[in-house]
């Protein structure tokens, strides 16, 4: 099997998804502490990544983690004032980060519509490619950092971060970093990690739970190009791992899960 071909999880419901990505991120960071003395996460919003942050922030194993050593990164952002609820840093803050004893400067948050670039979300985009360069190692690829585990959610419409089907984001093979404009879902300006800096990871996760996410699974995994599925086209350098619940699951063929496997 290789990193491109994804591994499939599938759990009977969206509250054990949560808690058993819970424990499996838990146990990836405190792998990478172990071997290279820091660890690095790019998180998602969304439904089903904040669930995940509450699991992390309800586990008695979170204690394991050295927050301190625990860099943390965003796929995507909505390009809104700081402090605005609807951006992912916000809500990722209040379902766990503010609860653990982290490094302020190893929160990369995404920059806020009135930030330093005002309303320029390409000037705020290039300001995160920057952090994110000066982050990377000299063997990394393209310029930011190898992400032990970078974490996506998937809509509807197959999008992961803020790259939508068909829309010139998904298109970009040169930048890290973009400024997404008329994004088909509110709010419409954004920021997002591109697909190559996707691909930069050690390991790429994607969640998805919910009968909503059937058709968006059922199409990503069945091999479409990633301009129509953007989720295709998300895979790490030595993991693609799909965690989803069994309503998620419920559109794919039978042989590619176990009816029981978690």
């Amino acid at each position: 099997m290789t990193a491109a071909t994804p591994q499939l999880v599938v759990h009977r419901d969206k509250e054990l998804m949560a808690q058993a990505a819970a424990a499996r991120l838990i146990t990836r960071i405190v792998d990478a502490q172990a071997a290279r003395g820091t660890a690095s996460v790019v998180l998602t919003g969304g439904r089903n990544g904040n669930a995940l942050l509450a699991a992390i922030a309800a586990s008695p194993a979170r204690d394991a983690v050295d927050w301190a050593r625990l860099d943390l990164w965003w796929g995507d952002e909505r390009f809104l004032p700081s402090g605005d609820p609807e951006r992912n840093v916000v809500q990722a803050r209040a379902e766990l980060l503010d609860a653990v004893p982290l490094d302020p400067a190893r929160v990369h948050a995404m920059p806020a519509s009135d930030g330093a670039d005002g309303s320029d979300v390409e000037a705020a985009a290039a300001r995160y490619a920057e952090e994110l360069a000066k982050a990377a190692g000299p063997g990394d690829r393209l310029g930011v950092p190898a992400f032990d585990v970078l974490l996506l959610g998937v809509g509807p419409d197959t999008h992961v971060a803020s790259l939508f089907p068909e829309h010139p984001g998904v298109r970009e093979q040169e930048l890290t970093v973009i400024g997404v404009r008329g994004a088909p879902k509110p709010p419409p300006t954004r920021i997002s990690l591109t697909l190559p800096a996707i691909r930069a990871a050690r390991e790429v996760w994607l969640l998805a739970a919910g009968e909503d996410k059937a058709g968006a699974v059922a199409v990503a995994l069945s091999g479409p190009g990633e301009l129509q599925a953007p989720a295709s086209g998300a895979r790490g350098t030595g993991r693609t791992l799909w965690l989803l619940d069994r309503t998620a699951a419920s559109r794919l063929p039978a042989q590619l899960y176990p009816p029981a496997s978690a």
